[in-house]
């Protein structure tokens, strides 16, 4: 087992710490309790290409290939394991659309299984990126509306710079949008909604109806924010949906029995014959025996889920 010596903050969330309202069209089936007291064998997860108009022709290692069409997301294709979580990168050229996601709360009134809060860890970003997260002022939903259809909205957002090594915490609720020129590792409840608010003029379907009831326009709590150099092990988000890790191994702390993504950033790591190096993303329980090269560092993360 490897040691886990945290060297700098750990994103830290309160169970009860207030989130906005919000609604989710469509989200896969959550795992039962049964489903996960299953021993779960180690299975490296299909990658499936997402193109969209954001996105590159040209993916940075270790994906670097060249598309006919822009590539903004690789997702890690978990479908039939009963996952509550999914891992993808993001790849942008342009800003993506200011949008919202939903809550559970929402979600389950219209008979969903569940909402969307992600966490973000930038892996590179070119000068001048930036992140739009939260708004300058709160906003009520008719002012929300309004900004939206005039195109306010986007100079009312909080446009953050970032760097590599950043990392967010994104509560449902919160108004959002990533900016050209950054690739980022995205961890989220498995929910595949957005709520477009604002999209610079592209000809995509706006949700300012849904927006209006899940959105909480309001500045971002600076407390969900915090950095990592990517070769320092410790905890990087605790929350009430998921937990993330930047390890060489398995962290020393108690791990649930909820399973685990592994996402190397360098090195390789081997399970039970399977072995994942960069660009992958294994899935496997926790704690099982793990052979890692010298260099190997990765993402893990492992859901919360409500018993």
């Amino acid at each position: 087992m490897i040691p886990f010596s945290p060297s700098y903050n750990v994103v830290q969330l309160n169970p009860n710490f207030p989130q906005g309202v919000r609604y989710s069209a469509s989200a896969p089936h959550r795992p039962t309790r049964e489903k996960l007291v299953a021993r779960l064998s180690p299975i490296l997860l299909p990658r499936k290409q997402v193109a969209k108009p954001w996105g590159r022709s040209q993916l940075p290692a270790p994906f670097g290939t060249s598309s006919s069409e822009r590539v903004g997301e690789i997702w890690f294709d978990g479908e039939g394991l009963g996952l509550d979580l999914l891992v993808k990168y993001l790849f942008t050229s342009e800003k993506l659309s200011i949008q919202v996601h939903p809550s559970d709360e929402l979600a389950r009134k219209f008979g969903l299984p569940s909402g969307k809060e992600e966490c973000w860890i930038v892996l590179d970003a070119e000068p001048g990126a930036t992140l739009g997260i939260g708004m300058r002022a709160p906003l009520s939903p008719e002012q929300l509306r309004a900004a939206a259809l005039d195109g306010s909205i986007e100079r009312l957002m909080e446009w953050r710079p970032v760097a590599r090594g950043d990392v967010f915490y994104i509560p449902a609720g919160t108004v959002h949008a990533i900016g050209a020129g950054v690739s980022i590792i995205e961890v989220q409840q498995r929910a595949d909604v957005t709520y477009r608010i604002y999209d610079y003029g592209r000809p995509r379907e706006l949700h300012l109806d849904e927006a209006s009831l899940a959105a909480g326009p309001e500045p971002y709590d600076d407390s969900l924010q915090t950095r990592t150099d990517l070769v320092s092990e410790g905890k990087i988000i605790s929350s009430p949906k998921f937990d993330v890790w930047i390890a060489s191994g398995w962290p020393a702390e108690i791990l649930s029995g909820e399973p685990v993504q592994i996402v190397p950033l360098s090195g390789e790591a081997c399970i039970e014959g399977v072995t994942a190096s960069s660009g992958d993303c294994l899935v496997c329980d926790p704690g099982v025996d793990l052979t890692a090269s010298p260099d190997f560092m990765a993402v893990i993360a492992q859901a919360k889920v409500e018993a």
